[in-house]
């Protein structure tokens, strides 16, 4: 048997995958949001609180400073921030809901010395304002999926295609959000910059499968499938490839575009699996019945 003909056999059966995977990650999180009241744990940027930059002569111990700030704060994170040539600890960022003076007091009296302009940066962002800017941001994200959605049905005129590829760029999204809170992240500003560009990338490839199979009629649907999983695959890794070499430059010093690039490369994995067996399985499905 030909792997054609084993993919006419089970392509309706691989469809359960990636369908089954948005279920769980729908259920995970709305679980996730009844826990913690949102979709994602967000950061200062997003939420509002403190943030400390000090610049240590001697170094940090990261580990111990975060199991002495354990028994003193109840919610906080920290990150190094390395030099770029040298890899050596530059700095220790200290993000935290707690008010300025709670956390500045814990860092010194870890440090054992006061924090100023010379040895530390200090930022603060309300609660009100975080609000406010995570709100436009979502509504953003929600005003981009809608005008997507609106582009592939004029494009297309047709409605099962064109809800395979709004489908496949939902469940992108969803998924992605799932990892990254399974993962424990922060989601910051930037993270839900990486969403909207994640929805430009996952509908690229989709609406590439779906011209290949709807508007080029040589070839048998097999043949023509297979043309644009060549050109789609290519076109992924090489995204993701581009994607994991700048998140493995730009983690140690920057954590915007850690994030940025982090988020990316899991979208980019997911869209593999929503575009080439989800996607792909609907249509073949659908041009089959169309005979």
């Amino acid at each position: 048997m030909t792997f054609g003909e084993k993919y006419n056999k089970s392509y309706k059966l691989l469809l359960v995958i990636p369908l089954v995977l948005l279920a769980a990650s729908l259920f995970y999180l709305y679980t996730f949001n009844q826990q913690n009241g949102d979709f994602a744990k967000k950061d200062v940027t997003l939420a509002g609180g403190t943030t400390i930059t000090i610049f240590p002569p001697g170094g940090v111990d990261v580990v111990d400073l975060e199991e002495f700030l354990t028994d003193r704060l109840e919610d906080f994170s920290i990150r190094e921030i390395s030099g770029l040539t040298t890899g050596g600890q530059e700095a220790v960022v200290v993000e935290s809901p707690a008010s300025l003076e709670e956390l500045k007091t814990a860092l010194e009296e870890y440090l054992g010395y006061t924090l100023n302009q010379d040895n530390s940066t200090i930022e603060f962002t309300g609660s009100s304002l975080s609000d406010a800017f995570y709100s436009q941001l979502i509504k953003a994200v929600i005003f981009a999926f809608i005008l997507m959605a609106i582009v592939v049905l004029i494009i297309f005129r047709t409605i099962v295609p064109s809800l395979a590829v709004i489908l496949s760029a939902f469940a992108d999204i969803i998924m992605t959000l799932a990892v990254i809170d399974l993962l424990g992240i922060r989601l910051a500003s930037a993270g839900i910059v990486a969403f909207l560009m994640l929805i430009g990338y996952s509908v690229d490839t989709d609406i590439m499968l779906t011209s290949r199979l709807l508007k080029h009629r040589d070839g048998e649907i097999n043949e023509r499938l297979f043309s644009a999983f060549k050109t789609g695959i290519t076109m992924t890794l090489t995204s993701i490839l581009a994607v994991v070499v700048a998140l493995i430059f730009t983690a140690s010093f920057s954590e915007v575009l850690r994030q940025i690039f982090l988020i990316l490369a899991i979208g980019l994995v997911i869209d593999i699996f929503n575009t080439w067996i989800m996607n792909a399985s609907i249509l073949k499905w659908y041009l089959e019945r169309k005979g």
